[in-house]
């Protein structure tokens, strides 16, 4: 055991040690919970922790194992989950003192999956207030004085700190690959509708989805396909067999991947560091890689989501807005009167667009295997004030296609500059198996 570093060993490797007997997992979480009391006090991503309930799942966990029981794939991993995400025996406050010491009687979909996947639910991480995009409390690992990104900050700042091996976080626009990117792990945004958002805080039924973070991609993998099981309360998934992720993700591919660089619209936002790590990129990958441009259409994506997020926003928070409330929660108020504004035509041409866009994604994965974009403009900004911009996911996220980012650049200062990876809206597998070749090549 004294071999095993158990604060540096990811999700699936855990899970493997577990079943074999060769960790427990109790003393996983005893290393994550004092790994917790040694830097969370500067980084501070933790909303919710109580180290004795933390054991007692994890000695359950191991008691189950002696006695022979099915083990889930997951079965006394650690597990940090967003506290936007529901769940019965821990406190779920969206990051906001509207709603301190709200305690659900039940758990979110993604939440009881992964206990069923044997998880143990470790704590409720940072979110920013209602998931929104006004900064939380959470420091970046890799530099206290930048932000970690939001609103999945607290997620991705106890993976990159090696508080979690793994851990749970939502994307409305970028809330995923952008702090997995500055924090420097793996972020992965699956298809829409893959992963139930049942008892999850609700912004955007057309843009939410459920994402992970882990130290690499068999990782993200393996919690991903825990929380796919179908579920009729989320009116967005369908009734289907739950894809083999990690048998795909870490198999060969039957042929070098082709892919594409996309700079996208946005390009002008990206930093001189980023363009020149992408067309370093670029010449390393050689024939693997040729530009794509998209075509005019997708000039006005972002305007298409920001309709579509406002207008659900302001239907959804409605309440807030009529008893005043929304203004405890910082940018909610303008964002609900702004979305209130919008006439339903517009919202319904600017579904109807982001559809349009889905479908012509869809149609350059004929050649491709994946698409290859910044996850942000540069490294993570400076400052606690700011969480940083999204521009580089909001395409992706209108369309519902799966997303990833693995930490594979840096700036000339040594911060992490994620690459991005798109996929095809339901063959997240083959997404999965591209990225961790292209994670082994470029580590070579």
């Amino acid at each position: 055991m004294n071999e095993i570093d158990l604060t540096g060993i990811g999700a699936a490797a855990a899970a493997k040690a577990i079943a074999e007997g060769a960790i427990s997992s109790e003393d996983l979480v005893r290393a994550c919970l004092d790994r917790i009391a040694e830097c969370d006090g500067e980084i501070e991503a933790w909303a919710f922790l109580d180290p004795e309930h933390a054991l007692a799942q994890a000695r359950a966990a191991d008691l189950a194992r002696r006695e022979g029981r099915t083990l889930g794939p997951l079965h006394g991993v650690p597990v940090g989950v967003k506290d936007i995400f529901d769940t019965a025996d821990m406190p779920t406050e969206y990051g906001s003192a509207l709603h301190a010491g709200r305690r659900p009687v039940d758990d979110a979909s993604a939440v009881a999956q992964l206990r069923e996947a044997g998880a143990v639910i470790l704590g409720k991480t940072v979110t920013t207030p209602f998931a929104l995009y006004h900064p939380g409390k959470t420091r970046n690992p890799r530099d206290p004085e930048r932000t970690p990104g939001g609103s999945s900050s607290g997620s991705a700042a106890a993976v990159a700190a090696h508080m979690a091996p793994v851990a749970v976080g939502s994307q409305t626009n970028g809330s995923v690959i952008r702090p997995a990117a500055f924090c420097g792990v793996v972020g992965f945004k699956p298809t829409h509708g893959l992963i139930s958002r049942e008892h999850m805080l609700a912004q955007s039924r057309t843009l939410d989805q459920v994402g992970v973070f882990g130290r690499g991609v068999e990782d993200v993998a393996i919690t991903a396909q825990a929380m796919m099981g179908f579920d009729h309360r989320d009116p967005d998934m369908r009734l289907r067999a739950r894809p083999d992720l990690v048998g795909i993700a870490t198999s060969e591919p039957p042929i070098k991947p082709n892919l594409a660089l996309v700079r996208t619209p946005v390009w002008d936002q990206a930093d001189e560091s980023t363009k020149a790590a992408f067309d370093e990129l670029v010449e390393i990958l050689g024939d693997w890689i040729e530009e794509v441009i998209l075509p005019e259409p997708f000039d006005e994506a972002h305007a298409l989501h920001r309709t579509i997020m406002e207008a659900e926003i302001a239907r959804g928070f409605a309440d807030l807005h009529e008893s005043g409330t929304d203004a405890q929660v910082p940018g909610l108020a303008e964002m609900i009167e702004r979305g209130g504004a919008y006439k339903a035509v517009d919202y319904l041409r600017a579904v109807e667009g982001g559809g349009l866009l889905a479908d012509v994604v869809d149609g350059l994965f004929e050649r491709y295997d994946a698409l290859i974009t910044p996850a942000a403009p540069g490294a993570a900004p400076r400052g606690l004030e700011t969480t940083g911009s999204p521009a580089f996911c909001t395409i992706w996220t209108l369309c519902g296609a799966p997303a990833l980012t693995l930490p594979v650049m840096a700036d000339e200062a040594g911060l992490p500059l994620g690459v991005q990876l798109v996929g095809k809206r339901g063959d997240d597998a083959r997404l999965l198996r591209t990225a961790r070749w292209l994670f082994e090549l470029l580590a070579e």
